[in-house]
C-alpha cells in the first residue's frame, strides 16, 4: 500500500497552479512516465468540472493504462482523482493549492495506491514511487516555463 505525500512551496499563485495541474491533456509533454492521456468525457456540475480520463504510463518494456475520474473544484483550488479501472486495486490522488503570504502557493500532493497484481506491484512499485517524487518538480518546472520564473521567496 504505497503512499506518497508532500507539500511544496512554489512562487506561483494557487489559481495558476490549479490551472496547470487541471490541464491533464498536456501531461505527456512534461510528466515523467506519462506516455498518453485521453479525456473520455468532460462535464460541469455545481461549479465543478468532472473528467473521465485514460492515462498510459510506461517504463522500459512496461506499459499500463488506467482510467480515473478527475473532480476539478476551482473555487476551492482542489483536484480529487478517483480510480475507475486498470491495474490497480485502488488509487486515490488529491491536490490542494493554498495561498502563501509571498503571493506563491503551497502545493499539497497526496497519492495512495496498490496494484492488483503483486508481481506487477513489485516491478513497477519502486519506479512509481520515484516518479511520484519527481512529479512535484516536473509541475514546478512546467509552471516556470508557462508563467515565467517564480520570484524568489
Amino acid at each position: 500500500m504505497p503512499k506518497f505525500e508532500t507539500t511544496r512551496h512554489v512562487g506561483h499563485p494557487p489559481d495558476k497552479m490549479f490551472a496547470l495541474v487541471a490541464d491533464v491533456e498536456k501531461y505527456p509533454e512534461f510528466l515523467p512516465l506519462c506516455e498518453a492521456l485521453n479525456v473520455r468525457s468532460r462535464r460541469e456540475r455545481d461549479g465543478r468540472e468532472i473528467l473521465v480520463a485514460d492515462m498510459t504510463v510506461g517504463y522500459k518494456a512496461f506499459r499500463e493504462t488506467f482510467t480515473t475520474q478527475v473532480l476539478l473544484t476551482p473555487d476551492e483550488n482542489t483536484i480529487d482523482v478517483k480510480y475507475l479501472d486498470g491495474p490497480f486495486r485502488y488509487l486515490t490522488n488529491e491536490w490542494k493549492f493554498v495561498p502563501a503570504p509571498d503571493g506563491g502557493s503551497g502545493v499539497e500532493f497526496f497519492i495512495d495506491y496498490e496494484f492488483k497484481n503483486r508481481i506487477l506491484g513489485a516491478l513497477m512499485g519502486t519506479m512509481f514511487d520515484r516518479a511520484f517524487r519527481m512529479f512535484a518538480e516536473a509541475f514546478e518546472k512546467r509552471a516556470d516555463a508557462i508563467y515565467g520564473p517564480a520570484k524568489p521567496a
